[in-house]
Formats: C-alpha cells, sequence, structure tokens
C-alpha cells in the first residue's frame, strides 16, 4: 500500500499513534509538556542511550527546575551535575541559551520552530522535537530512527549519512505529520524506531506500518537503511600524571578545548616521563617526579581516539613555593568527588592507590 496518497496518510499517522498509545515506552519527559524539562531531555539524549538519561535527567531537573536556575547557576554545579553524559558541549550551550532566553524573551521559552533554532546549541531535531511536543507544531523529527524507517517506508537507496538525503528526508516527514498529533506522531515514530524497526532484524510482524512499507514488500528492508559515513578516528597519544603534594592532587581546569570548564590531570603529548617533567616546569616553574608507571587508559570520543599512559608522580618543590604557584589547584580525595571531572580522566582516578 503505498504512500501515495492522503487516504493511506492518514492511514499511516492513525495505525501508527494507536500502536504508540498501547506500547509507548513510559518514560519521565513524557510526563510533561514544559518545553524547558523537554529541551533537557532532548539534549541529555543527543548521543546518550534512553536508560542512562533517565537518572540524569530527573536529578538534573530537582536541582535546575528551570530557564532561570539554569541560566543562573554556578558554571561547576552545572557541570557536575551533567559529569558522565560527555560530549560537554551541549551543557555549556544549554547555560548559554538559558542566559539568551532570559535576556530575549524574558525568561519564556520561545514558542515556534523558527524561533526555537535560533537558540545556542539547538540544531533542526531538537527544534523540531520541542516545538512539536511542547507546543504542537506540525514538525517532524528527523534522526537516525525516523532516518531508517523513512528508507525503508519508501523503499529508497539514499545514503543516510548525506546532508542532502536528511534535507530530503525532512520533507517527506514534514508531509507526513500533517494533520496529526504531533506529538504523538514524532514520540511513535522514535519508538517504532527503538523497538521495531531496528538497524538488523527488524520486526516487521509486529509493525503497525508494515501495510505501507515497500522495502517489505520488495524484500530489501535487511537491505535498508544505505548509511556509508567516514567514521576515521585519530590516535592521540599522552603521559597523564597523578600529581600529589602531599595528601592533595594536581588537577586544571581546562580552558578550551574537548574538556572546556571541566577538570582533569595534566597530560602531555610527550614520549616519555622525562620530557614530561620538563615540560610542567616550563609551564609551571615547579619540578615534579614522575616515579611508577600504572597503565594505558584508552577513552574513545566521536573522532578521536585518547591513549592516556597514566604515571603517579609527585610535586618535588617546597610547600611553600608549591602552595603559592599551585593555588587553588590542590584538592583532596572527597574534594575531587564534587569537581565536574571529564569521564576520560574519571578513568584515571581508578589508577590514585
Amino acid at each position: 500500500m503505498p504512500m501515495c496518497n492522503l487516504m493511506n496518510i492518514k492511514k499511516f499517522q492513525q495505525n501508527l499513534i494507536e500502536w504508540y498509545k498501547k506500547e509507548g515506552r513510559d518514560l519521565p519527559w513524557r510526563h510533561t509538556r514544559d518545553p524547558y524539562a523537554i529541551w533537557i531531555s532532548e539534549i541529555m539524549l543527543q548521543q546518550t542511550q534512553v536508560d542512562t538519561v533517565k537518572n540524569y535527567y530527573i536529578r538534573f531537573l530537582k536541582a535546575l527546575p528551570d530557564i532561570s536556575s539554569l541560566a543562573g547557576a554556578d558554571e561547576d554545579l552545572v557541570f557536575k551535575l551533567w559529569e558522565g553524559l560527555g560530549y560537554y558541549r551541549r551543557v555549556r550551550h544549554m547555560q548559554e541559551a538559558a542566559r539568551q532566553i532570559m535576556a530575549e524573551y524574558n525568561g519564556h521559552f520561545p514558542e515556534t520552530y523558527d524561533t526555537i533554532i535560533r537558540l545556542k546549541g539547538i540544531g533542526a531535531y531538537t527544534a523540531s522535537a520541542i516545538s512539536s511536543i511542547a507546543f504542537g507544531q506540525e514538525k517532524g523529527v528527523i534522526d537516525g530512527n525516523t532516518l531508517r524507517i523513512l528508507s525503508r517506508i519508501y523503499n529508497r537507496q539514499d545514503n543516510i549519512a548525506l546532508e542532502k538525503t536528511k534535507k530530503a528526508y525532512q520533507l517527506l516527514m514534514d508531509e507526513l505529520i500533517q494533520g496529526a498529533d504531533p506529538s504523538m506522531f514524532n514520540q511513535g515514530m522514535m519508538d517504532l524506531g527503538a523497538g521495531i524497526c531496528t538497524p538488523k532484524h527488524p520486526d516487521c510482524e509486529r509493525c503497525p506500518v508494515r501495510p505501507f512499507c515497500e522495502a517489505h514488500a520488495a524484500g530489501t528492508e535487511g537491505l535498508l537503511p544505505v548509511n556509508i559515513k567516514n567514521t576515521s578516528k585519530t590516535d592521540l597519544y599522552y603521559i597523564t600524571a597523578i600529581l600529589k603534594k602531599d595528601d592533595k592532587y594536581f588537577l586544571i581546569k581546562n580552558k578550551d578545548g574537548l574538556l572546556e570548564n571541566l577538570y582533569g590531570f595534566v597530560q602531555y603529548e610527550v614520549e616519555s616521563p622525562v620530557s614530561f617533567e620538563e615540560t610542567f616546569y616550563e609551564n609551571y616553574g615547579l619540578s615534579v617526579r614522575l616515579y611508577e608507571y600504572c597503565k594505558e587508559i584508552k577513552h574513545v570520543f566521536s573522532h578521536r581516539i585518547w591513549h592516556m599512559n597514566v604515571y603517579l608522580g609527585e610535586i618535588m618543590d617546597s610547600p611553600e613555593n608549591a602552595a603559592e604557584a599551585l593555588s587553588g589547584q590542590l584538592y583532596t580525595e572527597s574534594e575531587m568527588a564534587e569537581l565536574p571531572i571529564s569521564t576520560a580522566h574519571r578513568k584515571v582516578c581508578t589508577q590514585i592507590p
């Protein structure tokens, strides 16, 4: 039953929404139409599993329940609440967007797709999700799930990794959602992709929209979607030092780069412990001694892999000199537990004796 006329589109919508009402996942952010809460959930769900997000979402909203509290929150608190979710640029942009809403919209969340997408860190998918779920706009969401469903429904061989394909599929989604409950339709598509129309071995027998699936009719659902992308990663090799002075550890707060605003241990792209000691002295004017090799710890980011060769070390200078040079950078283990430390360097913490 190809989707070539309005009658079939209406039946597709009906089948999908009826299935969603019965089978949709019970998730904490689905019990609200508050755009702020929906926004928080959507940003957290980027690159992160649903089960992981649940507790983070509840904890974040308990600490920062509205736009005003997020805009005015201490940066370290915000990053601590996010610690472990990774992709920390997301939360930095989120706080910037909250401040933007306070300044430009008097603290009221903008209500249309065109205004929401102008907020810092919000792209087409997030703007579509918020505008449809919170405000009932007929704007279809495009993500990995919906791209996969559409490629099978229409039996299309387009490479979904390409931006031109996403733009073309956005037009298809915006056509399919017309006249439906936007919130129910979009969330139904998300759940259909997550539980039925999965990347491998789709459960076509249980699919509520199987009558409309051209790929199933042609027997090509196992070949779709076409998803060919550049997955090359850059390998970076570091010496990462757990440096101690008396009963405290030396941590830095990253001012820029991948881990901006997060705390971590000092690491350099050098080839030997001696080179590390020399580089540290050049940067801080203090002598350190690395005395024990622990292990290599690997951490994978989206486009790079860190290979951290972890050493234990000590700061050798007198307490007076060290205290002055390292003011505000020495922490006890209990103090470290309260800091927003990157996931990569939380792994390094496991090597503390």
